[in-house]
């Protein structure tokens, strides 16, 4: 059996608003919401065949300060679609700030947004092959 990244955490300031921005704007699926006692609960997001992510509400202000800096101001998160026009649209009236306008790559479409939190993505429509 070979070794698999299975999840990466990401700082939110508070749960329930990761999960409204990953789930109800980005469209991500909630695959886990469990109650771990003491206020901290264990909650994993994106799609069932992968692509995950633990959002973890900061405990402390060293981990407060991370937000949204997670990748020392890089894009550090990247999101695929079938659809850019249109997960671009949903995520524009959801309040996500584009940074550039659409551009073509070799290896499609693509713009960097960030999160509510201050975190870089790129939303990347990939070429077909």
């Amino acid at each position: 059996m070979g070794t698999r990244l299975a999840l990466t955490t990401m700082v939110v300031p508070d749960y329930d608003s990761g999960i409204a921005f990953f789930v109800g704007a980005l469209g991500f699926d909630l695959i886990e919401d469990s109650d771990m006692g003491g206020g901290k609960r264990w909650v994993v997001v994106g799609g069932k065949d992968g692509g995950r992510l633990l959002l973890a509400r900061a405990a402390n202000d060293a981990q407060a300060a991370a937000i949204g800096n997670q990748t020392g101001g890089r894009v550090g998160f990247f999101a695929h679609t079938d659809d850019f026009t249109a997960t671009r649209a949903r995520l524009v009236d959801a309040g996500v700030t584009f940074h550039e306008q659409p551009r073509r790559e070799p290896y499609g479409t693509v713009a960097v947004f960030s999160d509510p939190f201050g975190n870089r993505w790129d939303l990347i429509e990939p070429k077909v092959m």
